[in-house]
């Protein structure tokens, strides 16, 4: 399912190689329910499941023998349920072996006894809540035994206790990830490239964060939210999107100066160069949706702290706060604004200029003001090709009129066969004004839509596609840097130079 060893620093010189300065990534927390990256059991924690067998084979915390046991998995898909199984398993394994190490060296028990007092803040509540839940089945922490899922003291003190090994495990398992993240990070900053992270604007129910913190949201008694996120209606989904989040209690974090919020930053800032922060106009106002409405029907706009909020961020880190606001889909003046007075850049997606005849004029790409990110598409549109290619479908919210529409109007507006629109797509994004220009490496292979990454608001099999070194023809990163020499960007450096 991908590492952070020697595969990530392979493809760090690929990107050098290319001309690249930039490499964006999803949320970095361990996955829950779904896979999905934006339901993270922690918005702290690493997931252990990027680390590295590689290198814990070079360190010696597992042997040539353990791996010589792995069994084959698909090489186009995350095959999420036997993976994570197998997986676990080995990094049990690893982690008993790590803390054995320790044992015999003073070296790497200090280092690793430094690493959990510096991170004890989330650390020690991350390590209790990952122990008690495959404890219990990996269910939700509200269906644990009720002392321990409201947290009471006698209960957490015997869990410490009666948990214990299983505790230390947590904890060694995440100083092995960032300690491998770490040299990834040095790496690609030997390369000058810096590392685009993302945060989810909520945090999940069912996580370490709710779980520890319960005052931060609205929760009745029992831990469960009386109000959740999402999104209304609108010409997508005719009942809105409710996403089940909890919603901050922002009363609550006003009154300690927001500082979950600082801590969240400040780890993410150690993993991270720039910060892209996911459904920013939530932080102007969000859509309230009670609990107990089935649909994002019933709901309500409730505006949010977000001016305080950042201007709170930017006292606690000397003004600079490297952030890139996620401003897209429908919004009103007020996210314009809050996103303008903090000097945010925000997002600018080429495919959003083709609905129909007349183009849209904020994404076309000689349009884009400097002080903004480019894509030609994200991880939640279908790839460039897929776009282009796809027909009606059941799930289409397009008609038949309306994708004939839109292909005659990308053919028209770039001027081509459609041959490799992928590359014409690359090549206006490259060349607009945007201060940054990314794309999907689907769009760099000129993959379809079987390589769609997800779907906003549907649930299926997403996240789970992979790509082969033998995909990355020497033509194609050819191509790339020859783009990004004529575009002018190999040669700029990342934003964290």
């Amino acid at each position: 399912m991908g590492e952070i060893g020697p595969e990530a620093h392979r493809w760090l010189d690929w990107l050098s190689h290319t001309g690249q300065h930039l490499w964006q990534m999803l949320p970095l927390g361990p996955t829950g329910y779904g896979n999905s990256p934006y339901q993270s059991l922690s918005s702290f924690a690493g997931n252990p499941l990027l680390i590295s067998f590689d290198s814990l084979r070079n360190d010696g915390v597992l042997l040539p023998a353990d791996l010589a046991m792995m069994p084959g998995f698909s090489e186009d898909r995350v095959e999420f349920g036997p993976v994570i199984e197998v997986r676990t398993a080995f990094l049990k394994l690893a982690a008993r072996r790590f803390i054995t190490q320790t044992e015999n060296s003073p070296l790497l028990s200090h280092a690793f006894e430094a690493f959990c007092d510096r991170e004890a803040a989330w650390l020690d509540d991350w390590a209790l809540f990952a122990a008690l839940k495959q404890e219990n089945g990996m269910r939700c922490w509200t269906e644990w035994p009720r002392d321990i899922a409201l947290r009471e003291p006698e209960a957490v003190a015997e869990a410490i206790i009666g948990l214990d090994s299983e505790v230390a495990e947590h904890k060694a398992l995440q100083f092995l990830f960032f300690r491998q993240w770490q040299q990834l990070r040095g790496r690609a900053h030997e390369l000058g490239i810096s590392l685009i992270g993302d945060i989810p604007i909520f945090a999940a129910h069912d996580s370490a964060d709710v779980w520890a913190a319960p005052h931060l949201f609205h929760l009745d008694k029992n831990g469960n939210p009386t109000v959740v996120a999402g999104v209304p209606p609108d010409y997508f989904s005719a009942t809105g999107q409710r996403w089940g989040n909890p919603l901050y209690n922002w009363e609550v974090h006003r009154g300690d100066g927001f500082a979950w919020w600082k801590a969240r930053l400040r780890a993410t800032l150690r993993m991270v160069d720039v910060v892209r922060v996911d459904h920013f106009r939530g932080f102007a106002a969000y859509w309230e949706i009670p609990a107990c409405e089935p649909t994002a029907q019933n709901g309500r706009w409730v505006e949010a702290p977000g001016e305080e909020l950042f201007e709170a961020l930017k006292a606690e880190f000397g003004g600079n706060v490297p952030v890139i606001a996620e401003d897209l889909g429908i919004i009103t003046p007020d996210v314009v604004k809050l996103r303008e007075d903090q000097g945010f850049p925000g997002m600018r997606v080429m495919q959003f200029a083709f609905g129909g005849e007349t183009l849209t004029a904020d994404y076309v790409p000689e349009n884009y003001p400097e002080d903004s990110v480019a894509y030609t598409g994200t991880h939640d549109n279908d790839t460039t090709m897929g776009l282009f290619n796809s027909g009606e479908s059941a799930d289409s919210t397009r008609t038949a009129e309306q994708i004939q529409a839109e292909r005659k109007s990308i053919l028209d507006y770039t001027g081509t066969d459609g041959h490799e629109l992928n590359w014409d797509f690359i090549e206006r994004v490259w060349l607009s004004k945007a201060d940054f220009a990314l794309c999907p490496l689907q769009d760099v292979l000129g993959l379809g839509s079987e390589t769609r990454m997800n779907v906003p608001g549907k649930s299926g099999e997403f996240w789970t596609w992979r790509f082969k070194w033998e995909d990355m023809a020497p033509e194609i990163a050819q191509k790339l840097r020859d783009l990004a020499t004529k575009s002018g960007r190999a040669e700029i450096p990342g934003p964290s130079a």
